[in-house]
Parts: structure tokens; sequence; C-alpha cells
């Protein structure tokens, strides 16, 4: 959820960013810089040419942009535009900008999930002191809706001074590489009561 007045709102733009290949050349570009096609196709694990269409529909929607050239200019470059990507549901929301808003949080979600199981997956390579450093944490807690709005926001400006759009690599101490931290807080939902099966499966 968002309070911004610049989320997102445009059906066909959340659409446009819910692919995953196209999530993940964004990722790409937001964290390593500028780059060729080819060489966010071998990233997102497609064509060059497949690549080239995906970074022609961000930059249509305004997600990404024409980079400065480098060498001889020859190669086309892209870059994230520079803004943040939000999004959240609104009360006044029709039925189209709704459902345009759940699928793209449902896969920022997904993303999120992988690249979290890539880190835990990994995690016995990194050194003690990474080790020590990471966490996969989830508890639960006892908030109304005005103290989890107040939570949410001390905790985005705990992390701000920190963020990629904040700190540039001159400016980190030495050893410094690219971490990630995943905020999710939400009213826990009810779950539905399956009810007892009507036979015993396990007992035979």
């Amino acid at each position: 959820m968002t309070r911004d007045s610049d989320a997102l709102s445009d059906p066909k733009a959340m659409r446009a960013l819910a692919h995953p290949a196209r999530l993940m050349i964004l990722n790409r570009l937001g964290v390593e810089g500028s780059a060729t096609a080819t060489e966010v196709a071998e990233i997102a694990g497609i064509t060059p040419s497949a690549a080239s269409y995906h970074l022609r529909m961000l930059a249509k929607y305004g997600f990404v942009e024409d980079a400065p050239p480098r060498g001889d200019g020859r190669e086309r470059l892209w870059r994230p535009v520079d803004r943040p990507i939000r999004v959240g549901l609104l009360p006044g929301d029709q039925p189209d900008v709704r459902d345009a808003k759940v699928s793209l949080m449902l896969a920022f979600r997904r993303e999120a999930n992988d690249e979290a199981a890539q880190a835990l997956a990994g995690i016995d390579q990194e050194s003690p002191e990474w080790r020590d450093a990471t966490s996969f944490d989830r508890r639960r807690i006892r908030v109304d809706a005005e103290e989890m709005l107040r939570l949410n926001e001390a905790i985005q400006q705990l992390i701000e001074p920190y963020s990629l759009r904040s700190r540039e690599e001159k400016d980190a101490p030495s050893g410094a590489r690219i971490a990630e931290v995943q905020v999710n807080m939400f009213p826990v939902a009810k779950r539905p009561v399956p009810g007892l099966p009507t036979e015993d499966h396990d007992a035979r």
C-alpha cells in the first residue's frame, strides 16, 4: 500500500511491467547500471531480440530510457528512469485498475520470493560475517492501523540512507555489496477452515 501521489495507476503500464522478464531486466539495470539488450538478455535468459522488445515496452510506459553511449556509440544503452516504482490499492480504484495493481503486486512478490530463495540456497557459500548479518525474519505483531502505518514509515526512513538511490558506491565502506531488504506489513487475513475429511486416509 502507498499514499504516494506518484503511485502507478495506468493499468496498461502495470500489466506491461508485470511480465517476469521485464522485472528481471529492470532489476538488472537498477542494480548494475546501464546495459545493452544483449547484456540484459543474459540475465533474463531470453534472446537479444526479445530483450530489445521488452526494453521498448518498458520505455513506452516510462520505466526505462536511453542511456549515454559508451565506446564508439554503436550499441544502444538503456537505463532505468530515476523515479521509484510504487503501487497500492485505493478504495476508488476501478475494477481494471485494481486487477492490474493486484497482478503487479503479485509479480513483485514472486520476484522477491525468488530473490530470497536464491540467497538462502547460497548462504553456505557466504563468509561468516555475511552469514551473521543475514536474516530471514517473520513475526506477528499487535497494532492498530495508525501504529502499523507509523511503523512502516519508520522502517522506510531507517533504510533510505542505505538505498542505491541515496548511496553511491564511492560513499560506501570498503567491502560493501548489494543487499536486499524485504518489508511486508499487512493485517492477517482469516483463512478458510477446510473442515474434517470424510475419511481418514492416513490410517490405512
